[in-house]
């Protein structure tokens, strides 16, 4: 079952790049007494994720951290070597924590997944935004498949 609006967050580790290395971040860290827009996207440097979602997300920061949020966090199964690399081709600098969901198992808890096999992808996350306020979701964007409308930095801006 999918999460919706008023359900806390399930708990698990992404992947994160640190200067020593790869590193871990647990959704206590992440989401506990901060308000956090996590941000899902099928993968790092797909057409729409490179051209529009992040981007966005990074035009729009200062006016979403203006809105109270803490942490703008992009995830997407992808592994944490390949979230880093695309960070820096992005330019993400602090605004954007990259998270990777190497195997999938985030967006599963979320029940987010989507079987995208057809494409060559496998197992990947679907494009959605959640507005997480102390480890609950408090708004969830799922886009319907080929869409990006409701999970755009503008429409989560409304949101907030």
């Amino acid at each position: 079952m999918a999460i919706k609006a008023g359900d806390r967050m399930p708990s698990g580790v992404f992947g994160v790049m640190t200067e020593a290395g790869p590193g871990a971040i647990s959704t206590d860290e992440l989401f506990k007494g901060k308000r956090v827009v996590l941000v899902s996207v099928p993968g790092a440097f797909t057409p729409t994720c490179s051209n529009y979602h992040l981007p966005g997300f990074l035009d729009h920061a200062d006016e979403i951290f203006g809105k109270g949020v803490d942490t703008i966090a992009c995830t997407a199964v992808n592994d944490v070597f390949v979230m880093h690399a695309w960070g820096k081709d992005q330019g993400v600098g602090d605004k954007v924590m990259m998270l990777a969901d190497g195997n999938g198992e985030y967006v599963r808890a979320l029940g987010l997944e989507t079987d995208s096999s057809k494409f060559g992808m496998g197992l990947r996350g679907r494009r959605f935004a959640i507005i997480v306020d102390d480890g609950i979701a408090s708004h969830v964007a799922v886009e319907e498949p080929g869409k990006f409308e409701v999970s755009k930095a503008e429409a989560v801006i409304g949101r907030l």
